[in-house]
C-alpha cells in the first residue's frame, strides 16, 4: 500500500475507515492550514484522541494490551535510545505498550524523559488483537481510524467528536 495512506489511516486491514478531525476540512485546493482556528479553549489533540479512545475501548477484547508509537523525527532523548522499533517507508518509531487506561499519562514526566506538556500525540495506537488502529501523522489535520463498521459508525455519531467516514482508496483532503 502507498506509505501515505499507511501512516495517514492505517494498514488495509479494516472494513471500515474514518477521519478523525482535529480543524475542519479545507474548503478549497490549496488552502493553507488555519491558524487560531479552533481559540485558546479547543481540546487539545490529545483530549481529542482520549474520547475516541474511550469509544474504541468498548470495540476491542485488549483494552489492556495496547501499542503505541510515537514518530522518531521529533528527537531521540537519551532516555528513548534502546526501545524496540517500528520502521515503514519513509518513517520510524518508537514503540511502547501498555493499556488503553495509560493514554491518560501519555503526556506524563514517565514519557522517557520528554518534558511534560511537549510529548507529541502517538502516530498510531492499536489493541492486541487489532479490533483497530488510529494513525496520526504528522502532517494532515485528522486521525485516520480503521475498525468495524459498528465502531466506525459510533465515532461518527459521537456527539463531541468531529468524525467522518473515509475511504482509504481515495486522497483524503489536506492543507498545503
Amino acid at each position: 500500500m502507498p506509505w501515505y495512506q499507511l501512516v495517514t489511516l492505517g494498514p488495509q486491514a479494516f472494513r471500515a475507515y474514518a477521519r478523525l478531525r482535529f480543524l475542519p476540512d479545507p474548503t478549497a485546493p490549496g488552502q493553507k492550514e488555519p491558524g487560531g482556528v479552533l481559540g485558546p479553549n479547543a481540546p487539545s489533540e490529545n483530549d481529542v484522541l482520549a474520547l475516541a479512545l474511550a469509544a474504541l475501548g468498548e470495540h476491542t477484547h485488549a483494552a489492556g494490551d495496547l501499542y503505541f508509537c510515537m514518530w522518531d523525527g521529533w528527537g531521540t532523548p537519551p532516555a528513548l535510545r534502546g526501545m524496540p522499533m517500528v520502521t515503514v517507508p519513509h518513517r520510524s518509531y518508537f514503540l511502547y505498550s501498555g493499556a488503553l487506561a495509560d493514554f491518560a499519562d501519555w503526556d506524563s514526566p514517565r514519557m522517557a524523559g520528554i518534558t511534560p506538556g511537549r510529548v507529541p500525540p502517538p502516530a498510531f495506537i492499536w489493541p492486541a488483537d487489532h479490533a483497530w488502529c488510529i494513525a496520526l501523522d504528522v502532517d494532515p489535520h485528522y486521525a485516520g481510524v480503521g475498525a468495524a463498521p459498528e465502531a466506525v459508525a459510533q465515532l461518527v455519531a459521537h456527539p463531541a467528536l468531529d468524525v467522518v467516514p473515509a475511504d482509504p482508496t481515495e486522497r483524503q483532503p489536506d492543507y498545503t
